[in-house]
């Protein structure tokens, strides 16, 4: 993502010759983001990225000088990150690629590939400010589409090795991750464990089947990114935040690994392959 956002900033005009950059990864460690933003204040930057809704909350929390640009896949207004799009108001505005309806199609689609799944779980981190619309959207996907659900959770890599355990425990026929930074840090554990545990699994990045899982669906945060480095350099250049209404990328990614589906002994539909943008053979 560091690549599109800088991508975005290049269009504006600025690089590593005019700006400099500090970059804190947290990993998916939601404890670590306070301090992160606490250090970037003390260090006068010039105006603070934050990647996810959890992130941002925390840039919120440490300044309300300081212009941030966010990328959430959660609605901004309901975390309480902005009052409305069109006038975020304040220090901050971004970009927001909405997950509303990721979970009910991500079951739908590994439903069609694993038809034999009476019972699919998805995969919450309970420390995600928007972890209960995606527990609502997996209930709700029995009245929505006839599938039963339940939900996991996981905060830890010792929770997402318990997570799927006990998806096998409970004869689980396929697995749904959520959209979560901590999951979306950690692709390779999540594609080794389904290997290990033959569990049909749909993550919610694009990175998941490139790792070897079998399928992905959910926001092209590559585009998000771009925006974001957009906005940025147009903040660098002297446009207030507060006047820049929060963007919406609406655009979603269908990846496949068919090498994974024959591992697992499953056969792609033609539905299915037809929508996907991204297929590895």
């Amino acid at each position: 993502m560091v690549a599109t956002f800088q991508d975005g900033l290049n269009q504006i005009g600025f690089d590593s010759r005019n700006v400099a950059f500090e970059y804190h990864w947290a990993e998916g460690d939601y404890d670590l983001l306070p301090w992160f933003a606490a250090a970037l204040v003390n260090h006068k930057v010039v105006a603070m990225i934050a990647g996810g809704g959890p992130a941002a909350l925390a840039a919120k929390s440490a300044t309300t000088t300081i212009p941030i640009i966010f990328s959430s896949r959660a609605n901004p207004i309901q975390l309480g990150l902005i009052t409305a799009l069109k006038q975020p108001g304040g220090n901050i505005t971004g970009v927001v690629s909405m997950s509303d309806g990721f979970v009910t199609k991500q079951i739908k689609l590994i439903h069609e590939v694993v038809p034999s799944a009476e019972l699919i779980a998805v995969l919450v981190n309970p420390s995600n400010p928007n972890n209960p619309t995606e527990i609502s959207e997996a209930r709700e996907a029995r009245a929505l589409l006839g599938i039963k659900t339940t939900i996991l959770e996981a905060s830890t890599s010792r929770d997402v090795d318990a997570a799927f355990a006990k998806a096998v425990e409970l004869k689980v026929g396929a697995l749904v991750v959520g959209a979560d930074p901590y999951f979306d840090s950690h692709l390779d554990k999540f594609a080794a464990l389904a290997t290990r545990f033959a569990m049909p699994t749909i993550h919610a990045l694009g990175e998941f089947v490139t790792s070897g899982g079998l399928m992905s669906y959910g926001a092209d945060l590559a585009n998000a990114y771009r925006l974001v480095g957009i906005y940025t350099g147009r903040i660098l250049k002297g446009e207030k935040p507060a006047d820049l209404p929060v963007q919406q990328s609406t655009k979603a990614e269908l990846a496949v690994n068919l090498k994974t589906a024959k591992t697992l002994g499953l056969t792609v539909p033609q539905s299915v392959l037809a929508t996907a943008d991204k297929m590895i053979e």
